[in-house]
């Protein structure tokens, strides 16, 4: 038998700026390993849970205050359960144990929220879709193109005076697509060809 089987692993993590790990550390209490992580709150690099994951064995139990300290986000905390689940390897929050994945009631909750995460996706994506169809259909959706009818002409100008599309493009703040669109009058610039 592994040696490593059944430990307990803890994780916290606090920003840079004002937090103290002390309360996390009180509420995880005794553990076999414990990953910190002390990061800024815009910061998705975390380097100390990328280390957890790899760290941990099947039958290990993962202790965190809250699910916050774990995840960013119901999607990200789904994600992070999943893996930890695919390894065997069980999540206790101390804060919130209706969530812990050793329990049947655990289990149920997440499935909750997973359900809710992808409803709220779908929600979104439906809204989205409406919200662009009505722009659509008030014409105000398609947005006026980048360059004016004399920027175009003073391109064209250019170019033939042996200036490259690429410096024309980037002198009028556009990409090189954007430019070709509008030279060969295509799309939006339909109307704006000489």
């Amino acid at each position: 038998m592994n040696g490593h089987l059944g430990q307990t692993v803890g994780y916290v993590r606090v920003s840079t700026t004002d937090q103290n790990p002390a309360r996390q550390l009180e509420a995880i209490g005794q553990v076999d390993r414990l990953f910190a992580e002390k990061i800024s709150a815009r910061s998705t690099d975390r380097p100390q849970l990328q280390a957890m994951l790899a760290y941990v064995r099947s039958g290990d139990l993962v202790r965190v205050k809250s699910p916050d300290r774990l995840a960013r986000s119901t999607t990200d905390l789904l994600a992070l359960v999943n893996q930890l689940k695919d390894k065997d390897v069980q999540i206790q929050f101390v804060d919130q144990p209706a969530l812990n994945t050793d329990s049947p009631q655990g289990q149920f909750m997440l499935t909750i929220l997973g359900a809710v995460a992808q409803l709220e996706r779908a929600t979104i994506r439906e809204r989205q879709a409406e919200g662009i169809a009505l722009a659509k259909a008030r014409g105000v959706y398609d947005r006026a193109p980048k360059l004016s009818p004399d920027q175009i002409e003073q391109a064209r100008r250019r170019i033939t005076d042996g200036v490259t599309k690429a410096k024309v493009a980037r002198d009028l703040g556009v990409s090189r697509q954007t430019l070709y669109t509008a030279l060969a009058g295509q799309g939006r610039y339909h109307q704006n060809i000489a």
